[in-house]
C-alpha cells in the first residue's frame, strides 16, 4: 500500500470540519426519516464510493452487467457527468456521447442489449426506466450513487482504492473523502480495488482489520486486468499491434483524462521502459489545441512508438472531427476488466444472483 504517499492538506482541516458538519446533518436527516429514502419494485444495486477520484466504478459495473445480462434485462442508470443535456435520457446506439456522458456512452457501445439511461434525479430515473422500457428492466444498476440516499438500494457496493484506503483518508478539502468514514457502514459489500495480483494474505488480514466492518458486511479484493489493445480507428490503422508486440524499447505515449493514471503507468511499465504520460483532468473534453500538443509530443518520440488511451477517453476522442491522420494510425484503446482475488468470485456471484432471484419484480408484486 502507498498510504505514506497520501497527501493530507493539514491547513484545510478547519474547512473539513465545517464540511463534515454539513454532511453529518444531511445523513442524520436520512437516518431519522426526515429526508425520505424510496424503495422500488425491482432489484436495485448501487456501485459507488465515498471518495473523490477513480476507484474503478466502471469496470466493476461492467462486471455486474456481464454477470446479470445473460439471465435478466439489465439497466444502468448514471448521472451522466459532464453531459450536455438535462433531465432523463434513455440512450440508444445512435445517441451521441455529449448527450449522456463518456462512461454511459462507453457502456452502451459495449453492451448494446442493455438499457443505459442518465438522470441526476435517480428516483425519477428509476421510475422512468420501469415504465418506459420494453421489455421492462428487471435489474437496475446505479452507477456512482452511494451518496444519493433518496433511493434505497437493495445492495450498496462500496469501492475503496488499495492505494488510498478510506481509513487512511480525510474529509474534503483536506483529503478526498466525500463523507465521514462511518459512511462505509451503509455498505452491504465493500471491495478493495486495484490490488496487486500477488497480494499477500497478511496484507488482506491487515486491511480487513483496519476497515473495521460489521459482521453483516462482506469484503472482497479485486485487481485490474487488461484486455488486448484495439485500434481506435481500425480503418486507418495499417499494421495493428498487440500487447505482445510491445517490448522494452517501444515508446508509449499514454493519453489519459482520468482521475488516477498512476496505476496504468505502473502497469504498462511491465511492457515498456518508455512511458510518456500526457494527462488531463478526469472527463476532460479534448480540444483542437490538445490534439496539436499530442501530435507534437508523439512526433518527438523515436520510432517504434504508439499511443495508448483508456476506453473512457476513447469515447470522447471518437466524437472529434479534426484528429490528425498520424494519430489515427497509431492510437489504441486499452480495455480494463476486474478479477477477484483469493478465489472470492464464486461467493460474490452467488450473493448478487441470490439477491436478484429473491427480489425479482414479480416476486415483490406477488408479496
Amino acid at each position: 500500500m502507498e498510504s505514506s504517499l497520501i497527501n493530507i492538506h493539514e491547513s484545510l482541516r478547519p474547512l473539513s470540519w465545517l464540511y463534515g458538519t454539513g454532511i453529518w446533518m444531511r445523513n442524520s436527516f436520512f437516518d431519522w426519516g426526515i429526508l425520505p429514502s424510496q424503495s422500488f419494485p425491482a432489484p436495485v444495486i448501487c456501485i459507488g464510493n465515498i471518495t473523490v477520484g477513480g476507484t474503478g466504478k466502471t469496470p466493476h459495473t461492467e462486471y455486474l452487467v456481464r454477470l446479470l445480462s445473460e439471465k435478466y434485462k439489465v439497466a444502468v442508470l448514471s448521472r451522466g457527468y459532464k453531459r450536455r443535456s438535462k433531465g432523463f435520457h434513455l440512450a440508444d446506439e445512435q445517441t451521441p456521447e455529449k448527450m449522456i456522458g463518456d462512461e454511459p456512452w462507453q457502456m452502451k457501445q459495449k453492451f448494446p442489449d442493455i438499457f443505459v439511461a442518465v438522470d441526476a434525479d435517480r428516483r425519477r430515473g428509476i421510475k422512468k426506466l420501469l415504465s418506459q422500457t420494453k421489455p421492462e428492466a428487471e435489474v437496475i444498476l446505479l452507477d456512482d450513487a452511494y451518496q444519493h440516499r433518496y433511493v434505497q438500494a437493495g445492495i450498496n457496493i462500496l469501492l475503496t482504492d488499495y492505494n488510498r484506503l478510506i481509513c487512511d483518508d480525510e474529509l474534503l478539502p483536506a483529503g478526498r473523502l466525500r463523507e465521514p468514514i462511518n459512511g462505509k457502514n451503509r455498505a452491504h459489500i465493500v471491495i478493495v480495488t486495484k490490488c496487486p495480483a500477488d497480494i499477500k494474505p497478511m496484507d488482506i488480514r491487515v486491511i480487513s482489520k483496519r476497515l473495521e466492518l460489521y459482521p453483516f458486511q462482506q469484503l472482497y479484493f479485486t485487481s485490474l486486468q487488461y484486455g488486448e489493445i484495439e485500434p481506435l480507428f481500425p480503418e486507418e490503422c495499417e499494421s495493428p499491434v498487440l500487447l505482445t508486440d510491445i517490448d522494452k524499447d517501444t515508446e508509449i505515449l499514454l493519453l489519459t483524462g482520468i482521475a488516477s493514471p498512476a496505476q496504468m503507468i505502473n502497469d504498462l511499465q511491465t511492457y515498456s521502459q518508455h512511458i510518456h504520460p500526457v494527462s488531463y483532468p478526469d472527463h476532460h473534453r479534448f480540444t483542437s489545441k490538445d490534439l496539436r500538443h499530442i501530435r507534437e509530443t508523439f512526433d518527438k518520440l523515436p520510432e517504434k512508438k504508439l499511443i495508448i488511451t483508456t476506453e473512457k477517453d476513447a469515447a470522447r476522442l471518437l466524437q472529434m472531427q479534426d484528429i490528425d491522420p498520424e494519430i489515427k494510425k497509431n492510437i489504441y484503446k486499452l480495455p480494463i476488466e476486474i478479477t477477484f482475488l483469493q478465489q472470492q468470485q464464486e461467493n460474490f456471484d452467488k450473493h448478487i444472483l441470490g439477491y436478484i432471484r429473491s427480489n425479482k419484480r414479480h416476486n415483490i408484486l406477488e408479496k
